[in-house]
């Protein structure tokens, strides 16, 4: 019977994520509507719909897992996940805004005039998304299983069908709802239950305490290595933000510069008020003397409370880990879903030649979620903290150079561009390969797997060096729009109004 409160949670979550998918069904009528919601969302629905999507199972779950196990100092995984928004805010979000574009490759092209750009973007925009994904895929399997007992295979089926049948439904429009919803699902799946454990912590005479461990009172590790891949942390999620596929597509449905800047000051508010919880459920569950760290959120509940409160409280974590895999995995497809839209489906495939956007919007869509659902099922022991990180890591190598240097530097060029992302990626997905095949953090003193493990400090400076490099040496090739396209990013709005005749 234990089971029943979190089997009941995880259907209503599912249900109210359908009722809302469909009701936005009604409001989808155009291309548009399905790839950035028409340009029409306010800055607070906007704000809500981000924090809905960035808060991923590694945030809800994976946080308070690394924490229990690590200690202070893998507090730098919220810390930059939540100030990369400030570099966001301050040099990206506007200008982004009023290039006008639908996706990252739309941007590059616009901004460079190359088709092979483009291509490069969009093929890394389809890789960051997958490698994104397929943790969230995974974390709903753990989560099923440890609060229900299914096997692992059933997370990643319900999640791939429902979020296909959200963003096939209605897109943007659809999904935009539906992460609003989920982040106020989600703090609250968090903020009650930690509420009355640490209530119930504080009541008992008997408390145990966590205790003086090193690692919670040191933020830093004071080795060379452990230096290194804490600054390497920080590079990663501070700019790795900008790169991700499914935060700067939320900016495009901004209807301007000054609504983009709006919500990202939104998502700052919303996303650290969350960041507050994940400490207090790692420090209780060290108290307590929580075994399994990938579980820890989900098992404290019933350990601490004992009984009917405590499956209650579990069935309401486990509502809000499912929904931070639902609405994650919601934006990412609907992000790799439009790039494939306008890349590979819309032109025709082979026995399809014609196709309305729409419906090459929705075969999109089952082409990126199928394909990490399969990647999930293949790959059980993926670690969901450990593989979010690294996919920042890839953002940060690849798209931060190629937006800071396309909105703030005229010198750009074609050739440096894709030398630049080719450069970043390449580096970086090798680390990615590296790290899946040997293990999570960086705890050898082997400099090799201290670098491959966490790769932004040397990934993110060299994709800027050669991306500049390669521009000055080929300065013939400045697109001829440049200046033009970007006066057009840093011209406020307003002012275009009042030039207007």
């Amino acid at each position: 019977m234990t089971a029943l409160p979190s089997l009941l949670a995880v259907a209503l979550v599912t249900v109210m994520t359908l009722a809302l998918g469909t009701w936005g069904v009604r409001l989808s009528r155009t291309s548009s509507d399905f790839m950035v919601a028409s340009r029409t969302v306010r800055p607070g629905m906007n704000a809500a719909a981000v924090s809905g999507e960035y808060l991923s199972g590694a945030s809800f779950l994976g946080i308070a897992a690394l924490l229990l196990t690590f200690g202070a100092e893998v507090l730098w995984y919220p810390v930059g996940w939540t100030a990369g928004y400030l570099v966001l805010l301050t040099l990206v979000a506007a200008p982004l805004r009023r290039s006008g574009a639908y996706t990252l490759p739309d941007f590059a092209e616009a901004r460079l005039a190359s088709p092979l750009v483009r291509n490069v973007c969009s093929t890394l925009v389809v890789a960051i998304g997958w490698l994104y994904l397929v943790p969230q895929m995974e974390g709903a399997g753990i989560t099923l299983t440890a609060a229900t007992g299914a096997p692992s295979w059933v997370g990643p089926v319900v999640v791939g069908a429902v979020v296909l049948v959200a963003v096939a439904g209605g897109g943007m429009r659809s999904i935009t709802l539906v992460q609003a919803f989920q982040y106020w699902l989600k703090l609250t799946a968090l903020l009650v239950p930690a509420a009355v454990l640490l209530a119930v912590w504080a009541a008992d005479d008997a408390r145990p305490t966590v205790g003086a461990a090193g690692a919670w009172s040191t933020p830093l590790t004071s080795d060379v290595a452990g230096l290194y891949t804490t600054y390497s942390l920080i590079l990663a999620t501070f700019l790795g933000t900008m790169g991700l596929p499914h935060v700067v597509v939320r900016f495009y449905t901004s209807p301007d510069g000054r609504a983009a800047r709006r919500t990202t000051l939104g998502v700052l508010a919303l996303v650290g008020g969350f960041y507050l919880l994940p400490p207090a459920y790692a420090a209780l569950g060290r108290a307590y003397g929580v075994a399994d760290d990938a579980t820890l959120v989900l098992d404290l509940p019933r350990l601490v409370v004992p009984g009917v409160v405590g499956d209650v409280l579990t069935g309401l974590v486990t509502a809000g880990a499912f929904a931070a895999f639902l609405s994650t995995s919601s934006g990412l497809a609907v992000a790799v879903s439009g790039v494939l839209t306008q890349d590979v489906t819309s032109r025709g495939l082979p026995g399809i030649r014609t196709m309305s956007d729409i419906t090459a919007f929705r075969l999109a869509a089952i082409i990126s979620v199928v394909v990490p659902t399969l990647a999930a099922l293949a790959l059980p022991n993926l670690g969901i903290a450990r593989a979010v990180g690294l996919a920042f890591a890839v953002a940060a190598s690849t798209f931060c150079p190629l937006l800071l240097l396309g909105i703030w530097w005229r010198r750009l060029t074609p050739p440096g561009a894709v030398a630049g992302l080719l450069t970043g990626g390449a580096g970086s997905m090798a680390a990615v390969a590296w790290s899946m095949g040997h293990g999570g953090f960086a705890d050898s003193d082997a400099w090799l797997d201290v670098l491959l493990t966490q790769p932004a400090a040397w990934t993110v400076p060299m994709a800027f060096t050669v991306m500049i490099v390669v521009s000055l040496l080929t300065r013939s090739r400045v697109p001829a729009h440049t200046q033009r396209f970007l006066v057009r990013l840093h011209t406020p709005e307003a002012l275009e109004l009042e030039r207007a005749p």
